[in-house]
């Protein structure tokens, strides 16, 4: 049976599960966890399937990424932790919360909510898919072809931490991006439920994103009736690399 990656730092009875966005992987949230460990909390850095160094495999939903993320909690033997989870991460960790798993002690959902979403990483994807590492040898070509594609070179950099010598000379992609360009209606997929999940919860929205907007606290709050939205200020979908400092201070009021 294969079980998630994750790079786990810190030793404590208290844990904190973190989990990455659509093509990211656990390290992108590195920085952050180095400070939250410092608290006395031990963090584990999931790489959830078809991502990063966990295993590839057909199937890929929000009902089999929730099923990933039991597994795993069941193997290393953690009760109640708090989970993280950015962007499709927190869509998994919804779907996990609201299944009846009210194991969680405390979630946070970051810049996303639980409504269908417009697919828009058509052009990413392409432009991953596109990569020839036969004719392509080194990261310098990778980044000029990607920018042929996607004009924020800030995304551009975030995409290149997927690559990997594979073998002398022979760079390839962690993501498994067969299955992933054709997860498509999975990945923009409501999460919805007849279950609410009553623990404290918290929304994080970037000030300067359009992913959680003023028409989704209804539908939060039927689901999560004892959550809270609050704004990262001078940041967008990924606030936690745009303010790092505002983001760890509300997972440690919310561990302390």
């Amino acid at each position: 049976m294969p079980f998630l990656n994750s790079n786990v730092i810190g030793e404590s009875n208290k844990h904190l599960i973190i989990l990455h966005g659509f093509l990211g992987m656990g390290d992108n949230w590195k920085s952050v966890g180095k400070k939250i460990s410092e608290l006395g909390v031990c963090v584990h850095l999931i790489d959830q399937r078809n991502h990063g160094k966990s295993f590839w495999d057909n199937k890929f939903n929000y009902k089999v990424l929730a099923s990933d993320l039991e597994k795993y909690l069941i193997k290393n033997k953690i009760y109640n932790p708090i989970i993280i989870g950015h962007s499709m991460g927190g869509k998994v960790a919804m779907k996990y919360a609201l299944d009846g798993n009210n194991k969680i002690y405390k979630l946070i959902i970051v810049d996303i909510s639980p409504k269908k979403y417009v697919f828009n990483y058509e052009i990413i994807l392409k432009a991953l898919d596109s990569l020839d590492f036969i004719k392509i040898k080194n990261r310098i070509q990778v980044e000029n072809h990607l920018i042929n594609f996607i004009d924020n070179y800030g995304i551009v950099q975030f995409l290149m931490k997927n690559l990997y010598w594979k073998s002398p000379g022979k760079l390839a992609l962690k993501l498994n991006i067969e299955v992933l360009k054709n997860c498509r209606n999975e990945l923009i997929s409501e999460i919805n439920s007849n279950n609410i999940f009553l623990n404290e919860t918290i929304f994080l929205k970037g000030q300067n994103s359009n992913y959680i907007d003023e028409n989704d606290s209804k539908r939060i709050l039927k689901l999560f009736p004892n959550s809270k939205i609050i704004t990262v200020p001078d940041s967008g979908h990924w606030l936690h690399v745009d303010n790092p400092d505002f983001v760890i201070n509300i997972i440690s009021d919310l561990i302390l």
